[in-house]
């Protein structure tokens, strides 16, 4: 399974960007559970959100919750994650992950994962 994330980008504080991930390969006959994670230069890796097989049930981190949300689409291993109200302390490279077992928020319970893409929030 090879994830693509796209979307990332330079915008000012307050504003928006929406990131994608998409999924192909083998992938099991059934959607993955879908999520972000990021990492800021000097930080270990956060969690972001993620959202479970049927799209219903989706959680996120703290620093985010109220601005992120976290979709995808229906029986398909695409996901998005619409950003609103960015603050500089979310600059970070974000990565998309994808997993088998549970939509948690730990890395390791995610097998495959995309290379990032980098988001930047001046200030």
């Amino acid at each position: 399974v090879q994830l693509q994330a796209s979307g990332g980008g330079v915008v000012q504080a307050g504003g928006s960007l929406r990131l994608s991930c998409e999924a192909s390969g083998r992938t099991h006959g059934s959607p993955l559970i879908m999520a972000w994670f990021r990492q800021a230069r000097g930080k270990e890796r956060e969690f972001v959100a993620t959202i479970n097989r049927s799209g219903i049930t989706t959680s996120y981190g703290d620093s985010v919750k109220d601005r992120f949300t976290i979709s995808r689409v229906k029986s398909k291993n695409t996901a998005y994650l619409q950003m609103e109200k960015l603050k500089p302390e979310d600059t970070a490279v974000y990565f998309c992950a994808a997993g088998t077992n549970f939509a948690t928020r730990y890395s390791y319970d995610y097998e495959y994962w995309g290379q990032g893409t980098q988001v930047t929030v001046s200030s």
